[in-house]
């Protein structure tokens, strides 16, 4: 048999020197075909909702059920005593007690822990002690039926704040 010489790869350990003297950009191309990868496998936005709120951080399987009952909506309501409502401010948490009309009558605690939302300035302006014959308005933020549960015992009784 005859003898051969060496068979040799043209090239090849010249492209390696050239990607060694040009790291940044092989690391820039690597980082960039990874990026790319990264955001094909990923979720959607407008793929299932679970999934897109597991890959925002949140170790639950299951997603959290949202409580229609729970859901807080502004209640108007209207306290006998108008010179106590001059002592709210919005943020203040009240319990709302409802009193027969006489006095005489047992009071019970319609809301407890109601958050102030706003207190309306008197339209009439008021008696000059700063009190009304009506009473004066307050709008509380309470869930839906706590806000059913005050208007019933606004038209019934006389309204009055605690403060918590």
């Amino acid at each position: 048999m005859p003898h051969f010489a060496p068979v040799r790869v043209r090239g090849g350990r010249q492209q390696l020197n050239r990607l060694v003297r040009h790291r940044r950009r092989a690391v820039a191309a690597g980082l960039a075909v990874t990026a790319a990868a990264l955001v094909a496998a990923g979720p959607h936005a407008g793929a299932g909702g679970q999934d897109a709120q597991r890959a925002r951080g949140h170790p639950v399987t299951e997603p959290v059920r949202k409580r229609h009952g729970a859901e807080l909506v502004a209640a108007p309501v209207r306290i006998a005593d108008a010179a106590a409502v001059r002592l709210l401010r919005p943020g203040d948490r009240v319990d709302v007690v409802a009193a027969g009309d006489g006095g005489a009558g047992e009071a019970s605690v319609v809301a407890r822990g109601a958050r102030v939302t706003k207190v309306p300035e008197p339209a009439d302006g008021g008696s000059a002690d700063g009190g009304s014959a009506d009473g004066a308005l307050v709008v509380v933020s309470v869930p839906r039926a706590t806000a059913h549960r005050l208007v019933g015992a606004g038209a019934l009784s006389r309204l009055a704040v605690t403060l918590c």
